[in-house]
């Protein structure tokens, strides 16, 4: 079974950028989709961006489209999510997850803090 640990979260002004990095383990990453989410306080969890595995295929929210990039690499076992010109309301713990489809995930990590202040 893959398991998940994220990092890169941290402290960033509004309009800068930060890059989160999900590190997988696991000889069977390369067959999982891949998404990352995410939950704001007092929200629900909600879909960012996904990642298909054998095409590589890339969905994300609307409210990302063009700021956030998913991308993977197979060989390290990584996945990343590449977050550009940063608002307020990006502000939530991220959270890396593997699934068997990018519409079905059963397999997450711990979480990293994203904080965006104004």
């Amino acid at each position: 079974q893959v398991q998940l640990v994220e990092s890169g979260g941290g402290l960033v002004q509004a309009g800068g950028s930060l890059r989160l990095s999900c590190a997988a383990s696991g000889r069977t990453f390369g067959s999982y989709a891949m998404g990352w989410f995410r939950q704001a306080p007092g929200k629900e969890r909600e879909f960012v961006a996904a990642i298909g595995w054998r095409r590589g295929n890339t969905y994300y929210r609307d409210s990302v489209k063009g700021r956030f990039t998913i991308s993977r690499d197979n060989a390290k076992s990584m996945v990343y999510l590449q977050m550009n010109s940063l608002k307020p309301e990006d502000t939530a713990v991220y959270y890396c997850a593997a699934g068997v489809t990018t519409s079905d995930y059963n397999i997450w990590g711990q979480g990293t803090q994203v904080t965006v202040s104004s």
